[in-house]
Order: structure tokens, then C-alpha cells, then sequence
């Protein structure tokens, strides 16, 4: 597990965030979610709304990917980690509250450990695993 750094929290207040994972068959699945957020210096959250795809994904392997880049700048960053499904307890509760601001009611709530980072800056430093 590995520590998510202020700059890296203010790119998902900023920036909209793409999450990929594979089905069983090692099909790539990739779309954005909106209500991708930082949960603690180590987590990730987002609020499933459809229950489709990218849920069977990470209910069939536990595995994702988020990147999240700001165009401008042409800096980001892609966070690799195990994810675990939730429709109930604490972090669904999280779900729910944050759902409050005006957004669908969530059918569950992912959280993403982090183990890997890299950035997706442009350049030299493209690609490159983030070491603190």
C-alpha cells in the first residue's frame, strides 16, 4: 500500500477520473466515474450507480486501475490497487452521504487500495512508478 500525496487528492477534486478493469476473459473495461474520490491517504471511493459492468469486473477479480490527469498542465497520475465492493456498513454509508449533494442514490460503494502509483505526466517522466 502506498501514500497518496496533497497533489495527488486535489487532482480528483479538479479533474474527472477514468477507472479500467477486466473481465473474467481479460476483456479491458474502462469509463469514467464522476464521483471517484479520495477516502484517506490510502483509499479511493466511488459510488456504483448502475451496478453494471465495471462492478461484475471488480466483483469477479478485485482489480483496478484509476487515472486521473489534467489537461492543461498535461500532468496525472494512474493508481493501481485491489477493490472491494460494499452495500452496506460504514463505506456505503459514505456512498449515501455523498449521494445527498444531489446524485443518484449508489447501488454500492468501491473501495480501491492503493499498491502502485504512476504518474502520467508528459515527457520524461511519463510512465514512471511513483516512489515517495
Amino acid at each position: 500500500m502506498t501514500t497518496l500525496t496533497n497533489d495527488m487528492k486535489d487532482f480528483f477534486k479538479n479533474d474527472l477520473a477514468y477507472i479500467a478493469t477486466v473481465d473474467e476473459q481479460g476483456t479491458p473495461d474502462i469509463g469514467p466515474k464522476m464521483s471517484l474520490r479520495v477516502l484517506d491517504d490510502q483509499h479511493l471511493i466511488y459510488n456504483e450507480m448502475t451496478a453494471k459492468q465495471t462492478l461484475r469486473n471488480i466483483q469477479a477479480n478485485g482489480k483496478a486501475i484509476v487515472a486521473v490527469a489534467d489537461l492543461p498542465t498535461m500532468k496525472g497520475y494512474r493508481f493501481a490497487g485491489s477493490a472491494k465492493v460494499y452495500t452496506d456498513g460504514e463505506y456505503f454509508d459514505n456512498a449515501l452521504e455523498w449521494a445527498k449533494q444531489g446524485h443518484p442514490a449508489p447501488k454500492a460503494a468501491v473501495v480501491i487500495t492503493i499498491e502502485k502509483i504512476w504518474t502520467l505526466d508528459a515527457g520524461p517522466k511519463a510512465g514512471e512508478l511513483y516512489t515517495e
